[in-house]
């Protein structure tokens, strides 16, 4: 199943979702970091980042970034806030020529697709021979401490799924999973506020922070896979 984006409807809600994670993660460096210092370390040159929201992946970086990045999204909205070159375009359809980028990129986004295996055949004809292709996926027993009052839907590309869907396109893939507490919510409003950004409603979100303990670490699940063409 496919979680549709509500982005351009809901924007604050994504918003929401980054200013969460960004002031109560433990340690300084975000999954964002992370790739980004992978891509450095390649010494990428041109690369597309594929749902790229409001740019976190291009601040990241160095600034001006080293190499020629690219964000793609669906979401007009999203794209107003990107600080540097953009293009609004579908995953399944991306509008550029065979090869022409050594990295591609996607963030916890496929899962927002029906057919994930489209998108990923996209990337791989948009990598040039020897690119690399990063995409990360989250786990279904994501955030165990929120069990009581919330559980991640199934999704088109969990965690769990994940290798198998890249190795259907790239043939092998490299897994870097993470199950570590890398989020600590210090009260209430910052679980109601966790929560919101996973589409529970506001009001519901309200109600299900009072059924917690705080301050409350939260364990995060998933992969980062590294695949190349």
């Amino acid at each position: 199943m496919a979680l549709s984006p509500d982005y351009d409807a809901d924007p604050e809600r994504f918003r929401l979702a980054a200013q969460v994670t960004r002031r109560y993660l433990i340690g300084a460096r975000s999954l964002h970091d992370h790739i980004a210092a992978k891509l450095l370390a390649a010494g990428a040159s041109r690369v597309l980042d594929i749902g790229c929201g409001e740019g976190a992946l291009s601040r990241a970086l160095p600034d001006p970034p080293p190499f020629k990045l690219v964000g793609l999204d669906a979401s007009a909205t999203l794209l107003g806030a990107h600080p540097g070159p953009r293009v609004r375009a579908n995953a399944l359809r991306l509008p550029f020529r065979d090869g022409a980028f050594d990295a591609a990129v996607a963030v916890n986004m496929l899962y927002h697709l029906d057919e994930p295996r489209l998108a990923l055949r996209e990337a791989r004809r948009v990598l040039a021979p020897g690119g690399t292709l990063l995409v990360s996926a989250i786990c279904r027993t994501d955030s165990p401490e929120l069990a009581p009052v919330w559980r991640p839907e199934p999704s088109s590309f969990d965690a769990e799924d994940a290798p198998a869907r890249v190795c259907e396109v790239f043939g092998e893939v490299e897994v870097e999973r993470w199950d570590a507490p890398l989020i600590t919510l210090p009260d209430r409003a910052a679980i109601r506020d966790y929560l919101i950004a996973r589409h529970v409603p506001r009001p519901q979100a309200a109600e299900a922070a009072t059924r917690l303990p705080t301050p409350l670490p939260v364990t995060k699940r998933g992969s980062l896979l590294l695949a190349r063409r």
